[in-house]
């Protein structure tokens, strides 16, 4: 990663992390993404954009295998997702092979936008809805 690209990583993360995520989390529809924590074992909650598709759920990571959330994802893919209030349970997938920037299209607009703009590594995660 390029020096430009670790800092804007570390300014944009440390900023969602402090400030706007714990915000947004407290919002009684915004999606959230459970996972849980690879050394704490805790349910971890992330503020993410996506859709749902039938029994799947697509999302876009702007940080790839970076982000602390795809990192939970790869030790224990069992997830759940929180859309429009309701909680489903889900097994997490990460789709490298997916075109993240043409999935970005079909995603939320606004969400896609602000991936677009910090994102460095963009990666695809499927989440195949249980409940």
């Amino acid at each position: 990663m390029s020096r430009y690209h670790e800092l804007k990583f570390r300014a944009v993360t440390s900023f969602q992390r402090r400030i706007a995520n714990p915000m947004v989390r407290q919002l009684p529809h915004q999606t959230l993404l459970e996972t849980t924590g690879r050394t704490s074992g805790l349910p971890r909650r992330t503020p993410v954009g996506g859709r749902r598709v039938g029994n799947e759920f697509w999302l876009v990571s702007e940080y790839g295998e970076k982000s602390q959330y795809v990192r939970n994802i790869q030790a224990d893919p069992r997830v759940r997702v929180r859309i429009k209030g309701r909680w489903h349970a889900g097994t997490a997938h990460l789709v490298p092979q997916d075109d993240a920037r043409a999935r970005l299209r079909t995603l939320p607009r606004l969400n896609s936008a602000a991936v677009r703009a910090v994102g460095t590594n963009l990666l695809t995660v499927r989440v195949d809805l249980t409940g």
